[in-house]
């Protein structure tokens, strides 16, 4: 599906290459007729008002909404696994789906970050392709509606790839939930947990025998993200 390779490419992080080919993007979106024509016109309007932005600042509007925190964390098993050694494995078993369509990423890249993600769903069939949106369904809702309140354009892009899994979960019923949270990028909330995941790692380390898995040493001293509630998000749905 091309609209999903251009989310994709919009949600990566704005590079010069992106602001020189913005004509093939909308005229991408315009020949792949897969979007109703309020949709596509929504995501052709997006290209154009996002890529009319300086490319610096956009790099560094980046930085501050996907890197500092993780409410709005574009790593999908930061909001279901976290630090657990559960994550070590789910990327292990998300990276060998990946070789199983011929897909290689960079070394320096994480498999389970949103838009190689979303690049791995338009090399598999329909059904395939809907199974896996549907997948990240209820991440996608949560993370969007974070979005949608720090009144981020991203959010559109959110709601966009909600519609296009199919998901009954409603996202206005997640509104007062996302409200009430704390904001986890403040740097009085980053030093805090900062302080906290150190002691937590160096007491695993010891309780370890200083014996730490590769993904444990990758993620170590991260700050502690915002789990999601998978169960509670399934029962978002449309209410008979």
């Amino acid at each position: 599906m091309i609209s999903l390779k251009v989310i994709s490419r919009l949600l990566d992080y704005p590079t010069e290459e992106l602001w020189q080919h913005g004509d093939e993007l909308i005229e991408a979106i315009e020949q792949a007729n897969e979007l109703p024509i309020k949709r596509a016109v929504q995501l052709v309007m997006f290209v154009r008002e996002y890529l009319n932005e300086d490319l610096l600042d956009m790099q560094a509007q980046y930085c501050e909404l996907f890197d500092r925190g993780r409410a709005t964390s574009l790593l999908l098993f930061e909001h279901v696994h976290g630090e657990s050694r559960d994550r070590g494995q789910a990327m292990v078993d998300l990276m060998a789906q990946y070789n199983q369509q011929g897909l290689q990423i960079d070394c320096h890249e994480l498999p389970d970050h949103l838009p190689i993600y979303l690049e791995y769903l338009t090399v598999l069939s329909a059904p395939q392709m809907l199974e896996g949106l549907n997948d990240i369904a209820p991440i996608l809702a949560l993370v969007g509606e974070r979005l949608k309140q720090r009144e981020s354009r991203f959010s559109a892009l959110f709601e966009l790839l909600l519609e296009l899994s199919r998901s009954e979960i409603q996202t206005s019923q997640l509104s007062d939930k996302v409200a009430a949270e704390a904001r986890d990028d403040t740097p009085q909330a980053l030093d805090a947990v900062w302080e906290e995941e150190q002691v937590k790692f160096l007491a695993d380390d010891k309780n370890c025998g200083g014996e730490v898995s590769a993904h444990q040493q990758r993620f170590a001293n991260a700050v502690i993200p915002q789990y999601l509630n998978l169960d509670e998000a399934q029962n978002l749905g449309v209410q008979k």
